[in-house]
């Protein structure tokens, strides 16, 4: 190939990336947009025409003449304004092409003008073919190879002298074919990509929205959660009570209540006691803890018994756990007259006695499995002394659970100890150091579970 041939195809070259830039420019518009929505109005369409036929102008442009043919590109407008915009924009397109190519003349003028027109027309066939989707970069190449070869084959057919087939074949149809295939390959790249950026967008406005609607969940059950746990707890004669609880997460699952069981409650001994803790977490749990907490404490108001409250609760309970969700849950009654504390322990973290007498620590073991876990499951109720300077601590696993940097649990000896060390403080106060002391294990740790902690102290 002489050097005349190798500075005609820079020159094309040169055009080509011409038309890159400003066809990539033009991708960004308004009405590129209008296109990849399926909503691109009449007068879009007709900008779109004249973009893409002024490009199969320019292409026409070069005047690199060879072997009487003109080494061009003006096919390159109408095929991707077919494969992008439909045979409207397409044909549309080629008939501009086609129109100006004819006032250059030449021999093969006519087969030229004619095979702009089909290249467009084509293209828009096969964007209709894919549902109005560009096709793969793939198949567009092929498709720029395929029309390339039928046009060439047209023009040479139509008015290249027999002498010179090879010599315009090789020489003006062969780089024409290549390099109109390669700009279809590029434009294909840029309008793919365009393709991907919307789609990202569109998932990230998807999940900013799922987003946005979960955290309206989010802050509906926690502030149905906030209303659900008590504010105030009802002053209870005979004892000094606190109970505090800090969610992993907006909402959780952990509750606790004290309930008063007298129509007049100054005049009352007995109060109910209770902290629980939900499988699961999320909105989920909190629902299923609203549930599980106005059960009890209205059956609570019907029955003398703990065992009573918590074995007729547990078939309401479970036949509403639509997801196999289950509560562990504590449930006593601290009588000042009798000065003992009688309870039921379903699946849950043994409550801690401190005896102010002796020192002594007890545990109030389990006397029945979760509630919800099982409809027909039974429950046992135990009765222990309480004495003036005793103190009663009832937790959640988030607290024996909570973990520091070494992957060490805080456990029961590190709570027996806080509580044994704060023994002759207020309730409140014990309750802020057992939270201050499992914060301070887990230093830099990320809480990962619900803690809630009651303090009773008889007095």
């Amino acid at each position: 190939m002489d050097t005349g041939i190798l500075e005609s195809l820079l020159t094309l070259f040169q055009m080509i990336c011409v038309i890159m830039i400003f066809a990539y420019l033009f991708t960004r518009s308004r009405y590129f947009i209008e296109v990849f929505e399926h909503r691109a109005t009449l007068v879009t369409k007709i900008i779109l025409v004249l973009f893409f036929g002024l490009i199969s102008v320019y292409g026409s442009i070069s005047k690199i003449g060879l072997y009487g043919a003109v080494l061009n590109v003006h096919d390159l407008g109408p095929i991707i304004a077919g494969l992008v915009c439909g045979p409207f924009v397409g044909l549309g397109a080629g008939i501009i092409g086609g129109a100006f190519r004819l006032t250059q003349g030449g021999p093969y003028m006519y087969a030229a003008a004619l095979a702009t027109i089909v290249a467009g027309l084509l293209g828009g066939l096969v964007y209709l073919a894919y549902k109005k989707e560009f096709i793969t970069t793939g198949k567009a190449v092929l498709y720029a190879f395929l029309i390339e070869i039928i046009v060439s084959v047209m023009q040479i057919a139509m008015a290249t002298p027999p002498e010179q087939v090879v010599n315009v074949a090789l020489f003006v149809a062969l780089p024409m074919i290549i390099i109109v295939s390669v700009a279809v390959f590029i434009f294909s790249k840029i309008i793919h990509n365009i393709l991907t950026e919307r789609k990202i967008l569109a998932e990230k406005e998807k999940l900013e929205s799922e987003m946005a609607r979960k955290n309206a969940e989010l802050q509906i059950a926690a502030e149905i959660q906030k209303n659900f746990l008590p504010e105030i707890l009802p002053r209870t004669e005979g004892f000094d009570i606190a109970a505090k609880s800090i969610m992993a997460k907006e909402v959780g699952g952990d509750f606790f209540d004290v309930i008063p069981l007298e129509v007049m409650p100054i005049n009352s001994s007995r109060t109910g006691i209770m902290i629980a803790d939900v499988s699961g977490k999320g909105v989920p749990a909190a629902l299923f803890m609203a549930l599980s907490r106005i059960v009890v404490r209205v059956t609570a108001t019907w029955f003398k018994k703990p065992s009573e409250v918590i074995s007729f609760a547990n078939p309401i309970i479970a036949n509403n756990s639509k997801t196999g969700m289950f509560v562990t849950l504590f449930y006593g009654i601290i009588d000042k007259e009798a000065g003992t504390l009688t309870y039921v322990n379903a699946g849950h973290n043994p409550p801690i006695v401190l005896r102010q007498k002796t020192g002594e620590i007890e545990e109030l073991n389990l006397t029945g499995m979760a509630v919800g876990a099982m409809d027909d499951a039974e429950y046992t109720q135990e009765e222990v002394p309480l004495a003036v300077g005793d103190i009663l601590v009832l937790y959640t696993d988030g607290i024996t659970e909570a973990q520091n940097d070494k992957e060490e649990m805080f456990d029961v000896p590190r709570l027996i100890e806080t509580i044994r060390n704060n023994r002759t403080s207020s309730s409140q106060v014990i309750a802020d150091e057992i939270i201050r002391s499992v914060f301070s294990f887990s230093d830099t740790q990320p809480q990962f579970d619900d803690i809630t902690l009651m303090v009773v102290k008889v007095t």
